[in-house]
């Protein structure tokens, strides 16, 4: 593991402070208030509907969100004394779950995949989960891919990556395609008109006319999955027309109903091709869940890699502090030497030399541990507006510890735990049954349409007598009336009157029934386009299929090359270790020999400067085991679990039990940061 050269974080901390700066610069706005405490976040379920009852609007009245809370956790205000910030390992995870926001962001996916689900009830096709890893804290050296998983109007994005293996790049364009799909929310239809029509007569046999329509319809419209339609019609006029010698009832009322049942009995039939988007809508929403998971892992890679560099920052701060004390000092025993004419003035020259070069040593460490304290801070908290927190140092709790006798799992056994536990693996195995979903009902939008109908319904009729109605035939036989209170038209019917009631009883009392069975057939010649989109869907799965497998061997190679670098560098800690002392012996030694006056100034800085490197190197090697044990966690996919990290508390963003790290000690001192 390599820390970034000086000047790449030394340009990186000049931008953040120069971000920061800005933002102040400008009109600030008010530190956020803490919340006074920690109750628990409500978590909500927008894959259950709203219910017509107790509210009968519920369902068409928009739900509003609350503005996102920018404000950090009290936990923070907790951890601050005498305006220094106090952070063990297992405080900076805490704090990152309850305020990181990567995670923030990541956390409304979840929601997301629920309003899918509801979406997908209804017989909708879904919009897509986004399954990316949000990377967008600075520091930490980790970052991922990402993607969107869809079906209906997008598509799969394979490999939602973490810091490492993914099958990313591959889209899945069938995932939502197969046969239309009616609505499982019932569809309730209404419409009302009133028209009024003025005839105008080109004849001298049809009177002038004004006819009014009032109707009145209903339709009842619903899917169901194993494929069946049902719709009902309920249809009403009522018309009016004047002068109309020829209708025998005005006002005229006219009712029907119409009651029908489709079966699809190729395609279209069966849950397969009817429930898919609800099963892949099901499938996106335990994705976002793994997503979410792999989320939490990646951030927790990334606070445990920057609290390390936090600790090697702060412990190579004390390292030049010590060298450049001692070469200070030895500058002005060497002064006094000079001055008392032991020693030439050339080695006081020597000496101030070497104060100089420890300084420049000190400036690079003070830097760095800045930058440090700087992108901490960032990662930990959701705002740096409050300038107690801008200004705060950060103080490591936690030192590195590198175990005498650590127990070495055998090789193959991380490499199962790693295809059991990897996200990237549960998340490419959810896709591939959700597009083996898909692929049923590709197959089902091949076939022919044949469907079975049956339909049952009536008629009514009703209305007054219309008195300008023409009798032509004799009134014997029609049953005209003798009186004509039209004499120019003819004589007018004894039509009784019906009323609407009426009507509607000629509906149910098989007045004028209108039943009947069919079938419906739709058989596509060549039926080339199903043809290449089920073959396609085939090729893509056989496609993830392959992909699959090739990140199990990603994952495999990368469990091994993490357990390799482990053992580097825990031989690295053990070399540096070794160095440390030989340089501290060496140093030792020649001190004794210029106490003596067989060594010169010259070589026992040069004997300190030795030690110092040395010193170092070894904080260096110890951090880079500590990272490289992290990244062994990560690649097995056990971080979370070797860590006590709970998801649901990150889900909630609230955590309930404090992250228990491994193989961290508690600092026993705490020296002072000049």
């Amino acid at each position: 593991m390599r820390f970034p050269c000086f000047a790449t974080r030394l340009a990186a901390a000049a931008c953040l402070f120069s971000m920061l700066t800005m933002c102040w610069a400008q009109d600030t706005p008010a530190a956020p208030v803490p919340q006074p405490s920690q109750k628990p976040l409500p978590v909500m379920n927008y894959a259950q509907p709203v219910s017509h009852f107790p509210n009968p609007i519920g369902p068409y009245t928009s739900r509003h969100l609350a503005e996102p809370n920018l404000s950090n956790t009290p936990r923070i205000d907790g951890l601050m004394h005498d305006g220094k910030l106090y952070l063990s390992l297992g405080d900076a995870i805490a704090l990152a779950l309850e305020n990181n926001l990567d995670i923030a962001i990541a956390r409304y996916n979840l929601n997301i995949a629920d309003t899918d689900v509801l979406r997908a009830k209804a017989g909708a096709s879904t919009l897509g989960v986004n399954t990316g890893i949000v990377q967008n804290t600075p520091g930490g050296g980790v970052g991922g891919l990402g993607g969107q998983v869809g079906s209906g109007t997008g598509g799969t994005t394979l490999g939602a990556g973490g810091a490492g293996a993914g099958a990313g790049g591959l889209v899945s364009s069938t995932l939502g395609l197969g046969p239309l799909i009616t609505s499982f929310d019932p569809v309730l239809t209404g419409s009302w008109q009133s028209d009024h029509f003025h005839i105008l007569s080109s004849s001298p046999f049809t009177p002038t006319s004004a006819q009014n329509t009032t109707t009145a319809n209903f339709s009842y419209l619903q899917g169901f999955g194993w494929g069946t339609n049902l719709s009902v019609g309920f249809n009403n006029s009522r018309q009016t027309v004047s002068n109309a010698p020829f209708s025998s009832l005005s006002p005229l009322i006219n009712s029907n109903f119409a009651f029908k049942v489709t079966q699809h009995l190729l395609q279209g039939f069966g849950f397969a091709a009817n429930d898919r988007f609800i099963r892949i809508a099901n499938n996106n929403r335990e994705l976002s869940d793994v997503a979410f998971r792999l989320q939490v892992i990646t951030t927790v890679d990334q606070i445990e890699n920057m609290y390390w560099d936090l600790v090697y920052a702060y412990e190579n701060l004390r390292v030049k502090q010590e060298s450049l004390a001692f070469s200070e000092k030895t500058l002005s025993d060497t002064k006094k030497q000079v001055e008392i004419g032991s020693l030439a003035p050339i080695e006081a020259v020597r000496a101030q030399s070497q104060v100089a070069a420890d300084e420049q040593a000190l400036t690079v460490a003070k830097t760095n541990l800045q930058l440090e304290h700087l992108l901490m801070k960032n990662a930990l908290s959701r705002t740096l507006h409050d300038p107690v927190l801008a200004g705060a140092e950060v103080i490591p709790t936690s030192t590195m510890e590198v175990p005498e006798n650590e127990q070495i799992q055998p090789t193959e056994d991380l490499v199962n735990d790693a295809l059991r536990h990897r996200a990237e693996l549960v998340e490419a195995r959810i896709q591939l049954n959700s597009q083996e979903l898909s692929n049923k009902a590709v197959r089902s939008a091949s076939l022919p349409t044949l469907d079975l109908y049956a339909y049952y319904g009536g008629y009514g009729l009703g209305g007054s007598q219309n008195p300008t109605n023409v009798c032509t035939e004799p009134a014997e036989q029609f049953g005209c009336a003798t009186q004509n209170p039209n004499p120019n038209l003819g004589q007018s019917p004894l039509a009784p009157n019906i009323g609407y009631s009426s009507t509607l009883n000629q509906l149910i009392n098989s007045t004028a029934p209108d039943k009947g069975l069919g079938l419906q057939l739709n058989i596509p010649l060549r039926n080339r386009a199903a043809q290449a989109v089920q073959i396609r869907s085939e090729l893509e799965y056989r496609q993830l299929q392959m992909a699959l497998q090739q990140t199990e061997n990603k994952v495999s190679i990368e469990v091994r090359n993490a357990q390799f670098g482990l053992e580097q560098n825990r031989a690295s800690v053990a070399s540096a270790q070794a160095a440390v002392d030989y340089a501290r012996q060496s140093l030792d030694a020649e001190q004794k020999k210029y106490q003596f006056g067989t060594s010169t100034t010259t070589l026992v800085l040069q004997n300190r400067s030795a030690l110092a490197n040395a010193e170092s190197t070894l904080l260096s090697a110890m951090a880079a085991y500590e990272k490289q044990r992290v990244e062994l966690d990560r690649a097995t996919g056990t971080l979370l679990d070797h860590n006590s990290i709970s998801v649901d508390d990150a889900a909630r963003g609230q955590v309930t039990h404090l992250p228990n790290v491994p193989y961290v000690a508690p600092r026993k001192d705490l020296p002072a940061v000049q």
